[in-house]
């Protein structure tokens, strides 16, 4: 399966094509014109294994249009991580790799919106599927060779378990920001509401997060904290048509961070430029290179950035470790354990 959708002017993808076979023809689906049958979103949701590459997107597209989360699920992009390869490998590299076609390019940045499509575009949208199945007997068998199916089965899963809880991570969505360790408690409350606001805001009025206000903004007001539209007004980046259409709201949602009691406040987060927490990420980022040198892998398809950091931040405030889980804490959690606690000793 594939997908190909429009998106840069909306908050949801707008679907513009649907990609299936099973071997033999290619159905070219177009959601534009039709809805999903329930025998569809029957075959979407159950039945025979559904083979996507780099899926995320393409799950949020399916969802949107026909109701159902994909599954059951390999995502043939994860899977080539696994076997020690480019953990981010496009469609035309992996088709190369395992079968020695190259793929025309030249629809890359097609209008498929458009109608009627070109021969060029239908042509270039079977290809996206067509070598799948292929590719993905091969991954298998490399990966049934490794041991790592059950790998694969289980990452794959945490792909679906993702897109299904989408609209539940807004809480989460401040998370992301790489500064919030500059904020202090009342502030990263601020960003959190404001963040949580944006999300929930964009997706009702279906625009991009930053036609209705940017990450870098919303941080700016959360470092100010600003009472008034004046002192909302001053800050670097806003413009008069935002304080004008969000104003109210952002300085309600500040205002609500500024009544909140000093005891349920957010911990301030430790610097990642102390001694002490660049000690502790280089004793982690050892652990995860040394296992992934040791299983042929890229040391991101172990544990992103991310996750060291916060499982910094959690022993440096006292908290219960973010150990992984499943295969990747089999490998990996004694060692970071053990990293950490030489760390506190030292």
């Amino acid at each position: 399966m594939d997908t190909e959708f429009f998106r840069e002017s909306s908050f949801h993808p707008v679907p513009a094509l649907v990609q299936l076979t099973a071997g033999g023809a290619v159905y070219l689906i177009d959601p534009q014109a039709l809805e999903a049958s329930a025998a569809l979103r029957d075959l979407l949701a159950g039945g025979p294994l559904k083979l996507l590459h780099a899926s995320s997107e393409d799950l949020e597209v399916l969802r949107n249009w026909a109701d159902v989360l994909v599954a059951p699920l390999v995502d043939t992009q994860v899977a080539q991580g696994l076997l020690g390869e480019d953990p981010a490998m496009g469609y035309q590299r992996l088709v190369e790799h395992w079968t020695g076609e190259t793929l025309p390019k030249e629809e890359t940045r097609s209008d498929w919106l458009e109608r009627p499509l070109s021969e060029a575009q239908c042509r270039y949208a079977a290809l996206d599927v067509v070598y799948l199945l292929e590719v993905w007997k091969h991954q298998r068998a490399r990966l049934v060779e490794l041991e790592r199916l059950a790998w694969l089965e289980a990452d794959c899963a945490e792909l679906l378990a993702q897109a299904g809880r989408s609209g539940d991570a807004d809480g989460q969505w401040y998370l992301r920001q790489r500064q919030l360790w500059r904020l202090a408690p009342r502030q990263i409350e601020a960003y959190r509401r404001l963040t949580i606001w944006r999300e929930g805001e964009a997706r009702r009025r279906n625009l991009p997060r930053g036609w209705l206000v940017n990450d870098k903004l919303l941080y700016a007001i959360a470092e100010a904290l600003p009472q008034n539209r004046h002192s909302l007004a001053a800050i670097e980046g806003v413009k008069p048509t935002l304080v004008k259409r969000e104003g109210d709201t952002l300085l309600a949602l500040v205002g609500e961070a500024r009544r909140v009691e000093e005891g349920e406040l957010p911990e301030a987060l430790p610097s990642p430029l102390a001694g002490a927490f660049k000690k502790r990420f280089k004793a982690l980022k050892q652990v995860v290179a040394a296992e992934a040198e040791a299983l042929g892998l890229a040391p991101e398809v172990l544990l992103r950035r991310r996750d060291l950091e916060a499982m910094v931040a959690a022993d440096l405030q006292g908290r219960s470790l973010p150990l992984p889980t499943g295969w990747r804490g089999e490998r990996l959690s004694a060692g970071l354990s053990a990293a950490l606690s030489q760390g506190d000793e030292a």
